[in-house]
């Protein structure tokens, strides 16, 4: 209940903000975290970056005053911390799909973004298998796209980067490259650099041996960082239901019963264990810190 009590705490001062500039650092310290897992949070258990909820709600309070008040559009630009009425407009045509003076009119559809607030949901017993390890500095290559998390897409975009890579020999040469057998599995995805727009990169990648050809490969150097890791049985004629049910688990269930947050380091790992032709093991590795 008191994670719930803060969040909401949050919610409402982002709320009481909306025309105003939004303290991003404040809203995390009404929550008790610190501001980069505040955003990390609030994007994986909503499937929205918070700057692009923050834009819905004032872009859906600023459609409102249109059809309700004469107020000027510059002044209503101003009003929600747009830089001009130019910047503004170019938003609310994005958004509603009409400018802010077609929809004075009457008869106009709009879009209308609710607040967003926090509640327990029961969703039955089932665990969350994990630990806290600490691990040494390394590094890992492999191919790379370029994603966001804005209703799930990076949900969608990932398994289909999987399989394109695995059509087309990418994923053979990778494992080539990294002096695997065929039989066996890459050995990791990763997902970095997050920005507070939501976007972010994935790779699809192999923990770099001295022997390696990394050529042609993005190379990402992971710091030493203590993790908390989350195992998952996944066989691989399934679906990955449960590996996208265990990463919201984690951000919506977990960080909130413990006393870890996200530390300030941009890489969470999904590591693979087996080999192709039978039921193989995942284990998510998020890095760490003490509250």
């Amino acid at each position: 209940m008191d994670w719930l009590d803060r969040m909401n705490r949050s919610m409402d001062y982002i709320e009481a903000n909306l025309r105003e500039t939004i303290d991003y650092n404040e809203a995390a310290k009404l929550a008790c975290c610190s501001t980069y897992h505040f955003q990390r949070m609030f994007s994986f258990i909503t499937n929205v970056p918070l700057s692009e909820y923050i834009r819905r709600r004032r872009l859906t309070l600023a459609a409102l005053e249109l059809q309700n008040t004469n107020i000027k559009i510059i002044d209503l630009a101003f009003q929600f911390d747009y830089e001009s009425p130019e910047a503004f407009s170019r938003a609310f045509s994005k958004l509603h799909g009409v400018t802010p003076s077609q929809a004075r009119s009457m008869g106009v559809a709009l879009k209308a973004y609710p607040r967003m607030s926090f509640h327990i949901s029961i969703k039955g017993d089932s665990e969350l298998n994990y630990r806290i390890e600490e691990k040494d500095a390394f590094e890992v290559f492999g191919l790379e796209l370029q994603t966001n998390v804005i209703q799930g897409q990076c949900y969608r975009d990932i398994p289909a980067f999987w399989d394109n890579c695995e059509k087309d020999g990418r994923c053979i040469a990778l494992a080539q490259a990294a002096g695997k057998k065929p039989a066996e599995l890459l050995d990791a995805g990763v997902t970095y650099d997050h920005n507070p727009n939501g976007n972010m990169k994935y790779m699809i990648g192999c923990i770099r041996h001295d022997d390696a050809n990394i050529a042609g490969y993005t190379v990402l150097r992971i710091p030493k960082q203590t993790w908390a890791v989350f195992s998952v049985v996944w066989e691989v004629a399934g679906d990955n239901t449960d590996l996208h049910s265990t990463w919201q688990r984690i951000y919506s269930e977990w960080f909130p019963s413990t006393n870890y947050e996200h530390a300030d380091c941009d890489y969470d790992l999904e590591l693979y264990y087996g080999d192709r032709d039978s039921e193989f093991g995942v284990e998510i590795w998020i890095p760490i810190i003490h509250k």
